[in-house]
């Protein structure tokens, strides 16, 4: 991507100024986005990015520059004006450590890279999918399909010694259906995603997901308004695990925790959960939409375990916020591109197994919400309280799933909430989504089993 001699010439400029740390972070993205709606192609685009980010610490202040003019003239120039912003009373210059370069094994193969597949199969599958969720049932009155595929290459350099390349390659459909009975609407959606090739959407159950989003879109077009209180609440797999990366991931992050600026901040070996809860950020995990090899620092990606049996036992941590802490790095620094500093985030962050069936957990629930499918919502970072809806739900009736609500969300304190869990199921799920934070917008796995919180606040129409 760029010889190492001129990485090293743009290491030692960013330092000329006493900066007693510099790296180099290149990317080459190509990327590739195709919507079909209505059955017509309304967008097939295609690009290409490239730019390199540099940076400089001096003790904690940091200074971050980028460019995409990546000849010699033009990396020294954005390398001399990070070194300016920095400017200390230093009579010599830090020295680099010689770099080696780091040998990495990759957790994420890929069989078919995405820009080698021809655009007129991509298109076959978009229109499979299409048919199918459409021709669910006839008041499934529109759909929209998107594909979506990347191959980034990056390599990170540092002062350290520090030399890694890696390329991640991530694949994602997503399928949203919208039903119809000419007053009203209601929309489902279902968005798998994985780090892999073309392979991912020629072995995706293109039936299940296309027919769960019509179904869902379906099913809420007759439910009831959901009522309001508290209840017990019942969070299936998969992308349920949303609210506990909102509410209590980003809670665990060194961002936070470093400015003292997290409900979690300072609690190590303190009892932060309930016994039963184990939550783990895991970046290993073969194939999955957030996994990776080595972060945006070069560190190689790990699985840290945050809490155990309801114990804090760590967080995500990057290198200046570890400077913060007085912490060590766990590979966990991000960035959504060379335009954007890192620091920590999540990767696939999940509540581990425990021993309940999911029919266990309803059987045992007199009465209460059951959340299907969660949505988007909002938190506060630095409290924890939280605000989300329920794309699917359902009561729960004499240990049984009753009748379809529409219009819940989900009202409460992610700290809290992770002490009131009193049932996991032993259904692992993860479900892929895109993180929004101060590093941009990341692709990350969210993920448990099946869940069950003795008391929520629920917010719905009836009483």
């Amino acid at each position: 991507m760029l010889n190492q001699s001129l990485i090293e010439d743009v290491l030692h400029a960013a330092l000329e100024t006493g900066g007693d740390f510099s790296e180099v972070f290149v990317e080459d993205r190509l990327s590739n986005h195709m919507t079909l709606q209505s059955g017509r192609l309304e967008k097939n685009l295609s690009g290409r990015d490239f730019g390199v980010g540099i940076r400089v610490f001096h003790g904690l202040k940091s200074v971050y520059a980028y460019t995409n003019d990546f000849t010699k003239e033009g990396l020294l120039k954005a390398a001399k004006k990070a070194a300016l912003a920095i400017q200390q009373q230093k009579n010599s210059v830090t020295a680099i450590l010689p770099l080696m370069r780091k040998t990495i094994q990759t957790v994420n193969p890929i069989e078919q890279m995405p820009n080698q597949v021809e655009k007129i199969r991509k298109l076959a599958l978009l229109k499979k999918a299409n048919e199918i969720a459409k021709n669910y049932d006839p008041a499934i009155s529109q759909v929209m399909v998107r594909l979506m595929d990347e191959e980034q290459h990056v390599l990170i350099a540092n002062s350290e010694g520090t030399l890694a390349e890696d390329k991640r390659v991530r694949t994602r459909l997503a399928i949203v259906s919208v039903a119809s009975d000419g007053s009203d609407m209601q929309t489902g959606h279902y968005g798998p995603g994985a780090h892999q090739g073309f392979e991912f959407l020629e072995n995706l159950d293109l039936e299940f997901y296309a027919k769960e989003a019509s179904r869902m879109a379906l099913n809420m077009l007759h439910a009831d308004p959901a009522p309001s209180g508290k209840f017990p609440v019942i969070i299936d797999n998969e992308f349920g695990g949303v609210i506990f990366h909102e509410a209590c991931g980003h809670g665990l992050e060194a961002t936070a925790v470093a400015k003292d600026s997290s409900v979690f901040a300072n609690k190590l070996g303190e009892k932060v959960a309930s016994d039963l809860v184990t939550y783990i950020d895991d970046g290993t995990l073969k194939n999955e939409w957030g996994s990776m090899n080595i972060d945006d620092e070069g560190e190689l990606s790990r699985k840290n375990v945050l809490i155990e049996n309801g114990i804090l036992k760590g967080y995500l941590i990057d290198k200046l916020n570890g400077k913060r802490m007085g912490m060590a790095t766990t590979g966990s620094s991000r960035r959504e591109s060379y335009q954007f500093a890192p620091t920590s985030r999540m990767t696939n962050t999940y509540i581990a197994p425990g021993k309940s069936t999911p029919e266990e957990i309803i059987s045992n629930t007199e009465h209460g919400i059951y959340a299907k499918y969660m949505g988007g919502g909002s938190v506060n970072p630095g409290t924890g309280d939280y605000n989300f809806a329920i794309n699917e739900a359902f009561l729960v009736k004499n240990g049984k799933l009753d009748k379809p609500l529409r219009g819940a969300t989900l009202i409460g304190n992610g700290a809290k909430t992770i002490q009131n869990i009193d049932m996991v199921g032993n259904n692992l799920g993860h479900g892929a989504g895109m993180c929004g934070a101060s590093s941009g917008s990341l692709p990350v796995n969210v993920g448990q089993p099946m869940v069950r919180v003795s008391e929520i606040t629920v917010g719905g129409r009836e009483a």
